[in-house]
């Protein structure tokens, strides 16, 4: 039998199961879900996550689809598959409007639904309509209406860095969500789906009750696609991208898991793939860059210069407890909880006893999606000629010839321009972190602790570890000693690995680049 093709792009259940496309199965928890406590249910996950197909998939259980589940846990779990009305809105066309722009998109989607159950609207207020269309739903059918929202918060994402625009579309939005709360012997079920969390008063206003199921363990695979439905259902494209790629089966694996695995969205969680990265690579029979590519995260870059927020900032692992990431984004008093729930940042460890969560980058792919998105912060206009130069660092340290790396990047350093907000060493060192973080798949820490002090830079490849210090106007030979009188190598004895040492000298005030390093093995 031909494997199935995959639904990159496709968001329909319908038309999944009609077209025989590819699909993971989590009726299971679509079942679950729906006969549970409660009316009312949110769920955040990042963009390209499978939100929009699983509210496509609530969609067809409540009107009673049953041939579209056959073969599916859905069928031997539901017995009596009751149809009901469903009103299904997606905000994602709200994306990137003003005030008047976004009211008349309210229009727009209203109308598509009104026509649809034969309402001549003669009102104007997107929440009466709302109110209005789902009390016709339900006496003309005589049964509840079921609601589903997609992306909920599309309207906000690229204002949120804004004072003065937020509070305009955020009003918008809170009108139109009002007749939630009030028709609520009328709903037999409302879910909604979003990125951010934003709080319930500013857009939910007096809806209380939300069920929010994003940390909930039970609920931890309802998006995405697991380590054990990749081994159970995708053995064939796997043996097909390995052969293709010249890869074994388990080197295949082993890519696949760094570049897409890594996700947690709580503990304990399973180990939860990117889908739209993983389904691409199949697809196309490479490894890339699928889910960063797919869309620029512009309010993401703005906020981090709103918090000022350095790019070791993102790239270390931190310790929060879950209301420090897990939080309304409209009032952070840090990015983390932007990070965490757009999906750039996720949970890595828990400690029950202290209930803290360990926080770091999910992905190879995320970490070179993102820090190359911030090189222009520190390359001005050649940073496009620094990813070629980096690309080439790369393979220097792939062959063990650091030496050789610092030597092509001192050459590129020196074609870069200059200004004078960057005569400070903190940016050069956050430069560096960048630099080495887009060497492919490297582990990379700025001042990681160890039981001596802090390393400036720790670089660990796939067979050895760099241990860098960096000094600004002094000399190379005083970061190497640095490096020895601190003992920070024997901090990685038990890694297994060989440890190099580099002190590197950065000229500030003259240069702006190396003048001076030493590469030392221990």
């Amino acid at each position: 039998m031909a494997r199935k093709l995959y639904p990159v792009g496709i968001q329909t259940f319908e038309r999944v199961r009609k077209e025989n496309l590819f699909y993971v199965d989590k009726t299971d928890f679509i079942h679950r879900v729906t006969h549970a406590n409660g009316c009312y249910f949110f769920l955040s996950r990042p963009r390209r996550f499978g939100k929009s197909l699983l509210l496509s998939t609530f969609k067809s259980y409540f009107e009673g689809k049953k041939e579209l589940f056959e073969g599916l846990a859905m069928e031997k779990l539901e017995k009596e598959w009751t149809e009901y009305p469903v009103l299904h809105f997606s905000m994602a066309g709200g994306k990137h409007k003003g005030k008047e722009e976004l009211e008349r998109y309210l229009d727009y989607i209203l109308s598509v639904q009104e026509k649809e159950l034969g309402i001549e609207n003669t009102l104007k207020d997107p929440n009466i309509r709302l109110s209005n269309l789902i009390q016709t739903a339900y006496h003309q059918t005589g049964r509840q209406v079921v609601i589903l929202i997609d992306e909920y918060d599309a309207p906000l994402l690229d204002v949120m860095h804004e004072d003065t625009q937020l509070p305009v579309l955020r009003q918008v939005m809170r009108n139109f969500y009002s007749p939630l709360k009030d028709c609520e012997p009328y709903l037999r079920f409302v879910f909604l789906t979003g990125i951010t969390k934003f709080s319930q008063l500013s857009i939910f206003s007096e809806l209380n009750n939300i069920t929010n199921i994003s940390m909930q363990p039970e609920y931890a695979a309802i998006c995405g696609i697991t380590k054990e439905e990749i081994l159970r259902d995708m053995q064939e494209d796997i043996e097909e991208l390995g052969t293709k790629l010249k890869l074994t089966k388990e080197q295949a694996i082993g890519k696949l898991t760094e570049f897409y695995d890594g996700y947690h969205f709580t503990s304990p969680s399973p180990d939860i793939f990117n889908p739209f990265s993983l389904l691409n690579c199949f697809a196309a029979g490479r490894f890339g860059y699928y889910w960063f590519e797919s869309g620029t995260p512009t309010y993401l870059i703005e906020m981090m210069r709103k918090f000022k927020v350095n790019p070791s900032d993102v790239g270390e692992y931190q310790e929060a407890k879950s209301s420090a990431f897990d939080a309304p984004t409209e009032t952070m008093k840090s990015i983390t909880p932007l990070l965490y729930q757009s999906g750039y940042i996720t949970i890595k460890d828990y400690d029950d006893e202290l209930q803290l969560y360990t926080l770091g980058i999910p992905n190879a792919e995320i970490r070179i999606g993102l820090f190359d998105c911030l090189l222009p912060n520190y390359m001005e206009e050649k940073f496009e000629k620094g990813q070629v130069a980096i690309a080439k660092m790369s393979a220097f340290i792939n062959r063990g010839d650091m030496d050789g790396a610092l030597t092509l990047m001192q050459d590129f350093l020196a074609t870069v321009p200059y200004c004078d907000n960057t005569l400070y060493e903190g940016h050069y060192q956050q430069m560096m972190y960048v630099v080495f973080a887009l060497l492919t798949t490297y582990r990379i820490q700025v001042e990681q602790r160890t039981a001596k002090g802090r390393t400036d830079i720790t670089l660990e490849t796939r067979d050895r570890i760099y241990v860098m210090e960096l000094k600004f106007d002094k000399s190379a030979q005083e970061a190497l000693e640095q490096i020895k009188k601190s003992g920070y190598a024997r901090a990685f004895a038990l890694k297994g690995k060989p440890v190099t040492l580099v002190g590197i000298n950065f000229n500030v005030k003259e240069e702006r680049n190396f003048t001076d390093w030493i590469v030392e093995d221990v």
